[in-house]
């Protein structure tokens, strides 16, 4: 009896003074200090700009350069400025708005069927084919801004939607593609086959198993490709003269002051503040919804 106790004390009691059936010294607490205040300066790093951007957006011209932590005397006339008539910039959040969408859905539908095949089909050169994919969305924007804008203007289409959307799925679509290839790879095969023993067929199998299990990941790429669209600058400075047709971030820099050698900061802020809303709340959007499909895909194995 006695020995059998003393083998039990002795499997608990790990050498080095490690304790527990695991051996593991229970984690201590200068390990979660160290935690939490690397946590918090990450967490100020990104939101020290935002932060000052939306004082800055509160501040009247006349205190616009000071310095402190918020401002003396807050005002909203920044943000009545930013919707001031001649600066029609309701009307460039919503060519932001449709061309933004546009390239998330064109993205999202033809890389999610894209991913799938190269995930689940085995043919030569798929590896190499892969790197090629995202090799296409390294080139930079400014080296081919040039033949685009001469292209564009012999199909006339200049001042028109497709002249911003093109353009953007071709830096998007490889990184969606990359992005779900990778999650679709994480699948087991298992599950089309359980599925088809029930007498799913492959597209049954694909759409009812397959597409509810990957929400997690179209979701996080629609983020990436939507936020990409929505604070993209070049192709749309470039390709859109008409102020009627420019999205947000090309009026945003449009803005003058009382004389073309006053630049208003503070509109520009508030400007930023405004652009910045839509993708805060979609980011808060699709995190809830990541968290719901990852609960109700996950594969126990």
């Amino acid at each position: 009896m006695s020995t059998t106790t003393a083998d039990a004390n002795a499997a608990i009691t790990q050498p080095g003074g490690d304790t527990g059936l695991t051996g593991k010294k229970p984690r201590g607490g200068a390990g979660k200090v160290f935690s939490v205040i690397g946590i918090a300066l990450i967490i100020i790093y990104c939101l020290a700009p935002f932060y000052w951007m939306l004082v800055s957006s509160l501040r009247p011209d006349r205190e616009i350069f000071e310095n402190t932590w918020w401002p003396r005397h807050a005002s909203l006339e920044n943000y009545r400025a930013v919707f001031a008539p001649g600066n029609n910039f309701l009307r460039a959040l919503g060519n932001s708005a449709i061309v933004s969408i546009s390239v998330t859905i064109v993205a999202l539908l033809i890389a999610t069927f894209a991913s799938y095949a190269l995930a689940r089909l085995e043919f030569r050169g798929k590896g190499a084919f892969l790197v090629l994919v995202i090799a296409t969305s390294m080139f930079p924007l400014v080296a081919i801004i040039v033949p685009l804008l001469k292209n564009f203007s012999a199909w006339h289409w200049i001042n028109t939607y497709q002249a911003m959307i093109i353009p953007d799925l071709s830096f998007s679509l490889p990184l969606a593609v990359w992005n779900l290839t990778t999650f679709f790879k994480q699948m087991p095969d298992e599950l089309e086959q359980s599925a088809m023993v029930d007498g799913c067929t492959p597209p049954q199998a694909f759409r009812k198993i397959i597409l509810p299990l990957a929400t997690p990941g179209i979701f996080t790429t629609a983020i990436i490709v939507f936020i990409g669209a929505w604070n993209e600058f070049l192709v749309a400075v470039t390709m859109i003269n008409d102020p009627k047709m420019q999205p947000a971030t090309v009026m945003l820099s449009k803005f003058t002051g009382s004389s073309q050698f006053n630049t208003p900061f503070g509109t520009q802020m508030a400007a930023g503040v405004i652009m910045t809303i839509p993708l805060v709340i979609m980011v808060l959007i699709f995190q809830r919804r990541i968290v719901e499909g990852l609960s109700a895909g996950g594969l126990k194995s």
